[in-house]
């Protein structure tokens, strides 16, 4: 059995260190997905469940499947709501990815439900999180100091709040979400807007100078894309999604199909 105190204590650590890391997106329930993807060297799986139907009760599924193959597994939930935290931490996530967090307020109230007290809020309980009992003390013990939040910044107002988001201690990295914020920005959908960009630049820079790591999802990764990410100053890759890998699959076989009928 793999050591979850240990892999949930390393992705933290590569992530203070601003190491070059990869992680995989999975929208859809079943976790035969995750386990495909655990095994192709991801050092974290993502759950999307901002803008999937995968419910809390199997995204445990997922996050049991990842740990299985010795990958931490961190959900997005669809709300900030502690209605919404609570359960997935219990189902033993190694952290959270938080989606659209634009104001230190939020940061400061997402940190209360994320860690246990004195830093945070956290009720103390017991499910599988904690080994169903078996782990309690160890877990508790040790929770705070090797759980990992991210949090996206996704508009223009997280974007100048930056430095307020960066300055809690307990914030290990962000994820640049370019659609929202090409949205926020009046150019909805132009990922490649200078405006974007420039966005951009300004979240990956205070990340460099706050030492926190940076990144964001490519949807179409290739060599060429994801060095590109990297060139820009991300230090982790989101690469594609099990969805966008079926949706580009199936693209390729309509126009081969329509190609054969002729």
């Amino acid at each position: 059995m793999n050591d979850l105190f240990s892999i949930r204590s390393t992705l933290k650590e590569k992530l203070r260190n601003r190491e070059r890391l990869f992680g995989g997106w999975v929208s859809y329930a079943h976790p035969s997905i995750t386990e495909t993807f655990a095994r192709a060297g991801f050092d974290f799986i993502a759950i999307d469940m901002e803008h999937s139907t995968v419910s809390v009760e199997q995204a445990q599924r997922i996050i049991a499947a990842s740990q299985f193959e010795g990958v931490p597994c961190l959900p997005r939930p669809v709300s900030h709501s502690n209605d919404w935290i609570k359960p997935l931490l219990e189902s033993g996530a190694d952290g959270l990815l938080i989606q659209m967090v634009n104001t230190a307020e939020e940061v400061e109230a997402l940190v209360g439900h994320l860690k246990y007290p004195p830093v945070g809020r956290r009720s103390f309980g017991v499910n599988r999180a904690q080994a169903y009992g078996f782990d309690f003390d160890r877990y508790v013990e040790t929770w705070n100091a090797t759980s990992t939040f991210i949090i996206q910044v996704e508009s223009i107002q997280g974007v100048e709040n930056i430095e307020k988001l960066l300055a809690f201690d307990e914030v290990d990295g962000v994820m640049v979400g370019p659609y929202d914020i090409s949205g926020s920005l009046g150019v909805p959908g132009q990922t490649s807007h200078p405006l974007v960009v420039e966005a951009s630049r300004k979240v990956i820079a205070a990340c460099e100078r706050f030492k926190k790591s940076c990144g964001t999802q490519v949807v179409d990764a290739t060599t060429e894309s994801v060095q590109g990410l990297f060139d820009l100053g991300y230090t982790y890759a989101i690469l594609s999604s099990d969805l966008f890998v079926l949706w580009k699959w199936a693209e390729q076989m309509d126009r081969l199909i329509e190609t054969m009928k002729g």
